[in-house]
């Protein structure tokens, strides 16, 4: 009666020695020391009851059982190898791994990925909100989202930012209605670390230049809108970044004209990922989510321009 294996311990390292005719060649492949090589496979000879290799002073040759069954150890191997890989990969479709800007994720991208995930309940989200610099060929990262310079109808821009002056509901005194342009003088204005916005917001508003209060600063978007939704002051904040607070009605527009900002968000792709059902997805949501975003701002201007034209008619 043939013996039943107790072990598959040395089936490895059959297939490799077979395949390359040494083991030291074999070691080198697995990382391991000759000796070490040739253990394992004279247990497995004695598990087996029959010799695998013939051992030569310089070199180490196939028995005739040995080449037999050394080629059906290579199929079943080669069967287990391609089986992890499928599953593995199918694992790898069901987890999406976003990387985004501290602000973008906080203030945009989280209060909208309930949307996504209804669409896609398979998916298995992990958002990582960081500013630093991803690798996008491991597999820490899928899909980053990353805000940075453009050139005007640069096609890989999902949105060219735009500036607008928001400030919370809070701060109308008693019997107004609303914050204009013309209250910009008395009331303290907030910015993104900078006031040189503020100046070339004035002048796109056909504001006179003068002493403003543009008193605190703040190092992110999402900090400077959180300040402004608090009541510390008008902001003049990116409008990704305001965006879902005016949409809820905890932060107003002034209404003036909206102005550039050198920066766009883009989307980018881990180089290994490319074409996967899962980043084809969430690309095709987020071009969908970013053009209402921006279609609300398109009639936020027009309505702008519009009141501007029926002021000027009837001055």
């Amino acid at each position: 009666m043939a013996k039943p294996l107790r072990s598959l311990s040395g089936l490895i390292d059959l297939e490799a020695a077979a395949r390359l005719g040494s083991f030291k060649l074999a070691a080198e492949e697995l990382h391991k020391t000759p000796a070490a090589v040739s253990q394992q496979i004279r247990h497995l000879e004695e598990e087996l009851g029959f010799l695998l290799f013939l051992r030569h002073p310089r070199n180490v040759e196939l028995t005739e059982k040995g080449r037999d069954f050394a080629a059906t150890v290579a199929r079943v191997l080669a069967d287990l190898r391609m089986k992890a890989a499928a599953l593995q990969n199918s694992c790898e479709e069901k987890v999406l791994r976003i990387s985004s800007t501290h602000s973008f994720a906080l203030k945009w991208l989280a209060p909208r990925l309930t949307h996504f995930t209804r669409l896609h309940p398979e998916l298995d989200i992990r958002l990582d909100a960081s500013d630093r610099i991803v690798s996008l060929e491991d597999d820490s990262v899928d899909v980053a989202i990353r805000y940075g310079g453009y050139e005007a109808g640069d096609p890989g821009v999902l949105f060219p930012e735009r500036l607008v002056a928001v400030y919370s509901p809070d701060m109308l005194p008693a019997g107004r209605t609303e914050f204009t342009l013309d209250d910009l003088r008395t009331l303290p204005l907030l910015d993104e670390g900078s006031n040189l916005y503020w100046h070339r917001y004035m002048a796109a508003n056909g504001l006179p230049a003068g002493c403003y209060d543009i008193s605190k600063g703040y190092s992110h978007w999402g900090v400077l809108t959180q300040a402004a939704v608090a009541g510390q002051g008008v902001a003049l904040g990116a409008w990704s970044i305001v965006y879902e607070d005016v949409r809820k009605g905890a932060l107003r527009l002034i209404h003036g004209k909206p102005i550039p900002y050198k920066s766009g968000y883009r989307l980018l792709t881990n180089i290994n990922k490319q074409g996967m059902a899962k980043i084809d997805a969430f690309k095709c949501w987020l071009v969908e989510e970013v053009a209402q975003m921006a279609a609300a701002l398109a009639e936020f201007e027009a309505l702008f321009e519009e009141e501007t034209e029926l002021h000027r008619k009837a001055g």
